[in-house]
């Protein structure tokens, strides 16, 4: 019988579970990145540990798979903790083994990590010699049953020791829900008595396969649908509105606050899915279907804590008859089809550049049909659910949205890339300033990705500080960015690139496609920040709603 370290047990117990790993190697880390190469997982070596955890969170939510990520103790830790944050509040499973103290005592050098992780809200599990094995598993299980970010720490002094024997217990099996009745029935006789009723999808909805239950229930009822951004599409056919929020057109938007009835299956109602209150109509009843224990918003009237998908086939089974609402979609067609989309954008900029919805609608015809969407933070994240065409949920990668970061993009490439597995395309949409803040891990998308097009949407600038701060008298001095030749640099890196100042540079890109796009292409891309995105202008005006009130 092989004689296994203590790293080697966990890395052992991982592969049950995991086949990526993505991190930075340390002294906290060299021997459990030793044990897994020899057990077959797959390494990718990033270049900053705040792409570990963000890469592994990315590889999720495009495959449905767990993945971990890996750092040294100390500063290596410290410096994964926006991600980590990030997978916490987005209750996004991913598992982060690292180093951490000799069991003995801390050292000077040494922080209190457990601490740490506890303020960000997650849960630390240190390996014993004993109990390597079994202390690994718990983590991993509760990272999946809680939907959660884990720590794996492996004290210094233990790490290349000889583990102990164990005995590990089966992996438990996925938690299944059939008693979903409660409540259903009386959400059933309100859908039935609707006249315009409304289905509103989140990513739980995604994440429980409900997809085809919703759709039916939406045929059978007449509803309208629509679609969390991170739902995207999930809900496509007869009726759909798009995404609510934001990133939807005013037209879709009028007609979800004429909605009589909503049921929202497993979206939490942010406040930018809500458009800051004035999404739904007052009157509206909603209804809350989900696997949280309580409503997400206080608009909720009725709630149901249960699976999405099994509540939706009850459903389902509990109406009869066909739809009582066929007349609520023939007005929405032709509201939709008479009413403004998206602005198409202008020729003429104040200062010549690019206007980023032109640029938006361009892209969207030459990029590749089969694409997978990875965006930053910043101002410039609406451009493409508003414009480009996402096939699925899945291909639309957001890291970064529920603890509302920047500079995550190039890490969540990495680990998308490394989730495609069938032909499709990777494209990251960042910002120059979030750009920069990645810029090591540029080196690791072009090792990683077989098909990537980066496109940056560079205005020499922080774009929202511009539009929220700039734009009420504060100086814009710290704002600025000088305008950085990111073309330049990808080209160093192994790239194909192009500087995109007007739209018939973007020639480059239907070249690299044509001949195969293979390998990464970044578009440095020139725009104007003169252009306010609407959610962005959407969240000003809440923001003063909100301070004329206190000052009423």
């Amino acid at each position: 019988m092989t004689t296994l370290t203590v790293s080697g047990r966990v890395a052992q117990v991982l592969s049950s579970y995991v086949s990526d790993v993505f991190g930075v190697m340390g002294n906290g880390n060299v021997y459990f990145l030793d044990a897994a190469e020899k057990l077959g997982l797959r390494f990718s070596a990033v270049r900053h540990e705040g792409a570990v955890i963000a890469a592994a969170d990315a590889y999720y939510r495009t495959s449905g798979r767990l993945a971990a990520g890996t750092t040294t103790y100390g500063p290596g830790y410290t410096n994964a903790l926006t991600a980590l944050a990030e997978s916490v509040q987005a209750q996004i499973p991913v598992v982060l083994v690292t180093g951490v103290a000799p069991s003995s005592g801390a050292r000077p050098q040494d922080v209190d990590q457990a601490a740490i992780a506890t303020a960000l809200g997650a849960a630390t599990f240190t390996v014993t010699r004993d109990a390597a094995g079994s202390i690994t598993q718990q983590a991993v299980e509760y990272a999946l049953t809680k939907r959660t970010a884990v720590v794996i720490a492996i004290p210094y002094d233990l790490a290349a020791l000889e583990a102990g024997d164990e005995e590990l217990p089966e992996p438990l099996a996925p938690a299944v829900t059939d008693d979903v009745d409660g409540g259903l029935g009386q959400v059933a006789r309100l859908l039935a008595g609707a006249k315009r009723p409304l289905i509103l999808a989140g990513r739980g909805a995604h994440l429980a396969g409900a997809g085809p239950e919703l759709r039916e229930l939406a045929d059978r009822l007449g509803a309208l649908t629509a679609g969390t951004a991170l739902a995207l599409n999930l809900l496509q056919g007869e009726g759909y509105l798009g995404v609510a929020g934001g990133f939807g057109t005013d037209t879709a938007a009028g007609l979800m606050g004429e909605a009589d009835v909503v049921l929202v299956a497993g979206a939490s109602l942010s406040p930018f899915t809500m458009r800051f209150g004035h999404l739904l109509g007052p009157d509206s009843t909603v209804i809350q279907i989900d696997s949280a224990l309580q409503p997400t918003h206080p608009r909720v009237d009725t709630f149901v804590s249960a699976d999405v998908k099994s509540a939706a086939g009850r459903l389902l089974q509990l109406l009869d008859g066909e739809a009582s609402a066929e007349a609520w979609r023939a007005e929405a067609r032709k509201r939709l089809a008479e009413g403004p989309g998206h602005h198409a954008g202008t020729t003429e900029t104040v200062d010549g550049r690019l206007d980023p919805r032109c640029l938006a609608i361009a892209l969207d015809a030459m990029l590749p049909e089969r694409r997978t969407v990875v965006q930053d933070g910043g101002h410039f994240l609406g451009w493409a659910p508003m414009y480009w065409n996402i096939p699925r949920p899945q291909d639309l990668v957001m890291v970064g949205t529920a603890f509302q970061t920047i500079g995550l993009g190039l890490a969540s490439a990495v680990g998308a890339a490394r989730a495609v597995e069938d032909g499709r395309t990777l494209v990251l949409a960042s910002g120059d300033g979030g750009f920069l803040m990645g810029l090591s891990d540029l080196e690791s998308l072009i090792g990683a990705a077989n098909s990537a097009v980066v496109v940056i949407y560079n205005d020499a600038a922080y774009g929202a500080e511009i539009h929220q701060y700039g734009s009420q008298g504060l100086t814009e001095k710290p704002m600025l960015i000088p305008e950085v030749d990111f073309s330049g640099v990808a080209r160093a890196l192994g790239a194909e690139s192009a500087i995109i100042r007007t739209l018939s540079d973007l020639s480059a890109l239907p070249d690299w496609i044509d001949a195969g796009a293979n390998g990464t292409f970044v578009a440095d891309c020139r725009i104007t920040s003169s252009v306010r995105a609407p959610w962005m202008s959407e969240w000003m005006q809440a923001k003063q709603e909100a301070k004329a009130a206190v000052a009423g």
